[in-house]
C-alpha cells in the first residue's frame, strides 16, 4: 500500500507541472479568443459596418482560437493530437460538403452586406423577380413584390444580374 502512494505521489509531481502549462495556454487561448471577437465587435461599430457580419467574423474567430487553444494545450499534455486534427478536417470537409448550398448563401450574404451592391428601400429585378428590399439576411434577401414576400437566396443575388430599378414614386 506503500509502494502504491509513493507511485501515485511521483505521478503527481511529474505531471502537475506539464498540467499547469497545458491550463495556462488554454486560459490564454480563452483570453485572447474573447479579446479578439471583442476587438471584431468594436471594430466592425467604429467602421460602421453591419453588426451580423461582424458577429458572425467574431464567433469564428473565437471558436477557431478556442479549439487551436484546446489542441494545443492537449498536444502539451502528451496527447497524440494528429487524430483530433485529422478528424477535424475530415469534420470540417463532410460539413463543407452537406451544407454547401447553407454555406454559399451565408458567404454570399456576408459579401452582399460589405460591399452593398443594393440597400434596403432599393427597387430591384433578378431573373424574373422584382420588388423592393425589405431585409437583407445572411442567408437570403427578401422583396416585396407588389404584396407577395418574396425570398431569394443570397447565392442567386451574388452570381445572377441584379437591375437596380427606379424608384416609384407614390
Amino acid at each position: 500500500m506503500e509502494n502504491i502512494a509513493q507511485n501515485l505521489l511521483e505521478q503527481i509531481t511529474l505531471w502537475t507541472p506539464q498540467l499547469g502549462f497545458a491550463l495556462a495556454i488554454f486560459v490564454v487561448f480563452w483570453i485572447l479568443a474573447h479579446l479578439i471577437a471583442r476587438a471584431i465587435r468594436k471594430g466592425a461599430r467604429h467602421l460602421q459596418h453591419d453588426t451580423r457580419v461582424a458577429l458572425l467574423l467574431a464567433r469564428t474567430a473565437k471558436i477557431v482560437l478556442i479549439t487551436l487553444g484546446t489542441v494545443t494545450a492537449l498536444g502539451n499534455l502528451s496527447v497524440d493530437v494528429s487524430a483530433i486534427v485529422t478528424g477535424l478536417g475530415l469534420t470540417g470537409f463532410a460539413l463543407g460538403f452537406a451544407l454547401r448550398d447553407t454555406i454559399s448563401n451565408l458567404l454570399a450574404g456576408v459579401l452582399i452586406l460589405l460591399y452593398s451592391p443594393f440597400e434596403i428601400g432599393n427597387r430591384i429585378k433578378i431573373l424574373s423577380f422584382e420588388g423592393v428590399v425589405v431585409a437583407i439576411d445572411l442567408r437570403y434577401t427578401e422583396l416585396d413584390g407588389q404584396g407577395s414576400r418574396i425570398l431569394i437566396p443570397n447565392s442567386k443575388l451574388f452570381t445572377d444580374p441584379i437591375t437596380l430599378l427606379p424608384q416609384s414614386k407614390t
